[in-house]
């Protein structure tokens, strides 16, 4: 019977705390729906630059789904500005090969593609080659038998703008997953300690003496921020240092893209434990605000996303801070080329400050 009893207090409870009933059968549904679409998104056609190749081996490489754009000059500043995965090139005899590999396994998967469709080309033009001799042989030597060869696939000279052949796509999703981590721990710890504070009755203390609610927030922000930033530098640096995490381009860029990026998270974490009863509240709110971030950092291919989740990603912090991680430790561009993505995530910032300001009203009116 005590069991029984003990199992209906529950239930009771449940039931009253409506919140958390909703977000328990909610959350799972977001995620599972998120995921379909996500893993059910378009398929993308690689874009090729074709520069002096035959009509033969264009027609070939669109029948592999290729898109073919002709281009001028195998460069770097063609790669970027025209948006291409590679620049196919042919000079005398020789085919050479240049690969953006921003996406590993979607630049390898193209590389197939070319060299399967150049050995076909080959082949059929050999083929047809081996047949006008052979009748030419057996017009002239009834009876003597010919021998063909077999055709050896052409080799191409590959290189890559960004990597190198080695390249895996752990080395994309490796950047992701520092600024993600950073991101995460410091929702968690923020969000929670905030919520320690009120539900112990320190916040309503605090909001009992003639302290504007700008300075509270801002307290706060001061307050946790100088843990956020101790353990960005040392997630940073141990991802870097210790397990040898690509790094291209600059560490201290590193440093400020995720220190902008627990900002964020600073913000969100104390703007969500104003809107949490209990520490089970505010962990369900992970769900909602956290594990959908990663979905949109650049994990799954932009490109490939409906319209609607296009619009839906770059409403994600982490959709910034992704991107301008990759570019940075993975392409190895510089501070100018991420500024937008860091206003952008100082945007955020200022919102959820304002808002955080904003929330501090239910609890105090001044």
């Amino acid at each position: 019977m005590s069991i029984l009893a003990m199992v209906k207090r529950i239930c009771h409870q449940m039931l009253r705390d409506k919140r958390a009933l909703a977000l328990m059968m909610v959350a799972p549904l977001l995620i599972l729906t998120l995921l379909n679409y996500l893993l059910a998104g378009n398929t993308i056609e690689p874009r090729l630059g074709v520069i002096q190749v035959d009509d033969k081996l264009v027609d070939r490489l669109k029948d592999n789904d290729i898109a073919i754009l002709q281009v001028e000059e195998n460069t770097k500043e063609i790669l970027i500005e025209k948006d291409l995965d590679g620049i196919l090139d042919f000079t005398g005899q020789d085919f050479s090969l240049t690969l953006t590999n921003d996406q590993p396994n979607s630049a390898k998967a193209l590389q197939v593609k070319v060299q399967q469709a150049i050995a076909a080309e080959k082949a059929k033009e050999q083929a047809a080659n081996l047949s006008t001799f052979m009748e030419t042989i057996q017009e002239q030597l009834p009876g003597v038998p010919v021998k063909m060869e077999q055709v050896k696939a052409p080799e191409i000279s590959t290189s890559y703008l960004y990597g190198n052949k080695n390249t895996i796509f752990f080395d994309q999703l490796s950047p992701i997953l520092v600024g993600f981590f950073v991101f995460f721990f410091v929702f968690l710890i923020s969000g929670i300690a905030l919520l320690r504070e009120r539900t112990t009755g320190t916040l309503e203390r605090l909001l009992a003496t003639p302290i504007l609610r700008r300075e509270i927030v801002f307290g706060y922000l001061f307050g946790y921020g100088l843990f956020a930033v101790i353990q960005t530098i040392i997630v940073v640096t141990y991802a870097v240092k210790v397990l040898d995490i690509t790094l291209v381009g600059s560490f201290w860029n590193v440093v400020i893209i995720n220190l902008t990026l627990a900002l964020v998270a600073l913000s969100l974490g104390i703007l969500l434990s104003a809107f949490a009863n209990s520490e089970f509240q505010m962990m369900q709110f992970i769900p909602i605000a956290i594990i959908p971030q990663v979905f949109f950092a650049g994990i799954f291919p932009f490109e490939s996303m409906a319209g609607w989740m296009q619009i839906l990603a770059k409403c994600m912090p982490m959709y910034y801070g992704g991107s301008a991680l990759v570019d940075v430790m993975y392409k190895g561009l510089g501070l100018s080329d991420i500024r937008n993505d860091l206003f952008v995530l100082l945007g955020f910032a200022l919102v959820f400050i304002i808002l955080n300001i904003v929330a501090l009203k239910k609890y105090r009116k001044i």
